[in-house]
């Protein structure tokens, strides 16, 4: 395939994407039939409903990709006539172009070109959620330091502080934090709280702000006073998630914060060094 017929492909392709109301990218099935080399609307609603399944057995919702509606078209009287059409994310694009006919020119191109976009969202969607516990980390580090003062400042004592945030971890967790660093392997010299999830990050978090801030507000002035308040915290936070079905002892670990900080990083330098960076990034084996 000659790198015109490539770059009209791309082009026209982009110029059939529309968005919804609230923003949400879509193609309509009557449009991409004819993108892909489909004369028959039968014979593209074979590969639709091959991709339907798919989309099923991977999981995902099959309304939230392949949403069904009415469409107005021209007659040669003049007047119109309402035909079935489909609303398909570029997720179900993707589906469909996988299940048509390799033979097609388009269809090749659309394989590729879609399998790509996909993985484009994909890798955006996992530095979003990379950067947020990034974030949800230091938030904890900055509240364990406050707190640790707070401690100091109405008990006279730091070693204080220490014993305070374990008992809370026993009060979140049901179980001590050597007990949660053995269950998750972390390094004997490394925080619990960087192998937790973002949930748990923020879950402490939360238990550790209620806990500051009553220790101020009550002039909380004993180790005993300031832990019965955190494993108050921590008891409250850990029953609601237990209500929305979340035991946080049971949640697996995550990536070793300081790798993905140190990934991030990485990929901020290279992406301002190259502005496809995002693109290529696509093409590396294992990402």
């Amino acid at each position: 395939m000659n790198a015109d017929i490539i770059q009209t492909l791309t082009a026209t392709f982009e110029a059939n994407a529309q968005q919804t109301e609230t923003g949400v990218e879509y193609w309509l099935a009557r449009d991409l039939q004819h993108l892909l080399g489909y004369t028959k609307w039968d014979n593209f609603l074979n590969v639709v409903h091959k991709a339907k399944t798919a989309c099923e057995v991977s999981g995902h919702q099959v309304p939230d990709h392949f949403a069904d509606v009415g469409k107005m078209v021209d007659l040669g009287s003049g007047s119109q006539r309402e035909v079935d059409d489909i609303l398909l994310t570029r997720y179900a694009c993707y589906l469909i172009a996988q299940n048509g006919d390799p033979k097609k020119q388009e269809i090749a191109f659309a394989q590729t070109y879609f399998a790509i976009q996909t993985r484009r969202a994909e890798i955006i969607q996992q530095r979003l959620l990379d950067a947020e516990r990034v974030q949800a980390r230091k938030k904890l580090s900055e509240s364990e330091k406050e707190l640790s003062a707070v401690t100091f400042e109405q008990t006279g004592g730091n070693e204080d502080f220490a014993l305070i945030r374990s008992k809370g971890d026993q009060a979140l967790f049901g179980r001590s934090t050597q007990a949660m660093k053995a269950h998750w392997k972390v390094p004997d010299n490394r925080p619990l709280a960087d192998f937790a999830p973002t949930l748990i990050l923020k879950a402490k978090d939360f238990a550790a702000e209620i806990t500051i801030f009553n220790a101020r507000q009550h002039a909380m002035d004993s180790e005993s006073a300031i832990s019965r308040e955190h494993i108050t915290n921590n008891d409250a936070v850990r029953r609601t998630l237990i209500e929305r079905g979340i035991r946080p002892e049971s949640l697996p670990p995550a990536e070793d914060v300081k790798k993905v900080e140190r990934r991030l990083a990485s990929e901020e330098r290279k992406s301002l060094g190259n502005p496809d960076g995002l693109g290529n990034a696509t093409n590396e084996p294992g990402k």
